[in-house]
């Protein structure tokens, strides 16, 4: 059974996680914010901590790059393992910055990626490696059973053809984990995961994009032509398995929606506790004792979104230690990922009215964190697209019967 108090074994490491977050990443929010595509040289010094504490064992599942699957036997043991402690350390470093936490060398969706479906002889081949990931296409978005980049096999390497776009940290990272399809004509089934070096030929950086929130981060276009990646490259099996479909590289997504979902809890838990402090200058008490239809407006609006915080919150956990003890967890991912995502949305935007032009303006962070939330409920399957999946699953539908 899941206890829900933060394990005596990370609690150090995340109250770690929460120091770092206010003495380092809150203080250089608004500044990278505004140099849009500065690289924050502060995150260097971080990353190798972070990369220390995983390997001395007292940070088992730092950031996004811990996570990953056992496949260890029920023995009837409760484990709490790297996938929870990735999610409560992002939700400490996003309190203090989303866009800083996705530009930490060598913690992106791509790490997680490897770490989630990668060969043991594939992990330690990319160790030390700072992979983003390459999944939405121009014409090919939530829907990643459409993607059209191609990757046709040449004798020991695969050929890459196609182009990719919103790419986190496409430009700074030494490597891209691209979603290719080996023979369209199969569909799903021939979707597979490759790991590119940045320094191959025929893949390219087209652009950077300008963004509504996550500033810091990088999010780049990259076009491959004629890619010559080595066919060991491959991440899992390369062989085509039209009844088991594409659930080998779907498996990444039970992994990463989870640390989606606590980036989202991080940021919105940063705006609910400002907004608290506000409020309480205002004069405004919070009675936690009386019915929300007695407390004033402010309050009571303030006290549903702490009660949406919470469900996001215990969803998150939920999915995180499912994915620990090798219980089956994507209906949980997909539940804390749209949870969190819209919730973190509705939270930030109504902390920033609640505030008044305190929340408006940049002498808070609030209107950040409200522009940092929207891709939140984005990236890693779109909000309708986890509601979609939450329908199929409770329905026992396939994607063919419910579209």
């Amino acid at each position: 059974m899941i206890n829900l108090e933060t394990p005596r074994k990370f609690r150090a490491f995340v109250n770690q996680a929460h120091q770092v977050a206010a003495e380092m990443l809150r203080p250089n929010s608004r500044a990278y914010d505004l140099a849009e595509h500065a690289y924050p040289k502060e995150l260097d010094m971080l990353a190798a901590m972070v990369d220390g504490l995983g390997a001395s064992g007292t940070g088992s599942g730092a950031g996004a790059g811990g996570v990953r699957r056992t496949g260890a036997e029920d023995d009837g043991k409760v484990k709490n393992g790297s996938n929870l402690s990735s999610v409560l350390s992002i939700m400490e470093m996003c309190w203090g910055d989303v866009g800083l936490l996705l530009s930490m060398p060598r913690q992106g969706l791509g790490n997680s990626a490897i770490a989630s479906v990668a060969s043991d002889e594939q992990l330690k081949r990319f160790e030390g490696v700072w992979a983003g990931m390459a999944i939405t296409e121009p014409g090919c978005g939530s829907d990643s059973a459409s993607i059209q980049t191609t990757a046709r096999l040449d004798g020991d390497h695969y050929v890459l053809n196609g182009e990719k776009i919103f790419v986190t940290a496409g430009d700074r990272c030494d490597a891209v984990v691209v979603w290719a399809t080996l023979d369209k004509s199969l569909g799903r089934a021939a979707i597979k995961s490759f790991v590119v070096s940045k320094d191959t030929p025929g893949m390219t950086v087209e652009r950077l994009e300008h963004k509504l929130g996550i500033r810091s981060s990088d999010t780049a276009t990259i076009r491959f032509e004629n890619c010559r990646v080595p066919a060991a490259n491959l991440l899992g099996s390369p062989e085509v398995d039209a009844d088991k479909g594409f659930a080998g590289v779907m498996q990444t997504f039970d992994n990463t929606r989870p640390l989606v979902a606590s980036m989202a809890v991080g940021c919105a838990r940063a705006a609910l506790e400002l907004t608290r402090d506000l409020l309480a200058e205002a004069g405004v008490e919070l009675d936690y004792d009386r019915s929300i239809h007695l407390q004033p407006a402010a309050a009571a609006s303030y006290l549903q979104m702490e009660a949406d915080w919470e469900a996001a919150y215990l969803l998150t956990l939920q999915a995180a230690w499912m994915a620990d003890n090798s219980q089956p967890n994507s209906l949980q991912a997909s539940m804390a990922k749209a949870k969190a995502g819209r919730s973190a949305n509705d939270i930030t935007l109504r902390c920033v009215e609640l505030a008044g032009t305190l929340g408006y303006s940049e002498h808070e962070l609030l209107e950040k964190w409200a522009r940092d939330s929207k891709i939140l409920d984005i990236f890693e399957g779109t909000q309708q697209i986890q509601q979609l999946i939450v329908a199929r699953r409770l329905l026992g539908k396939t994607s063919a019967e419910l579209k």
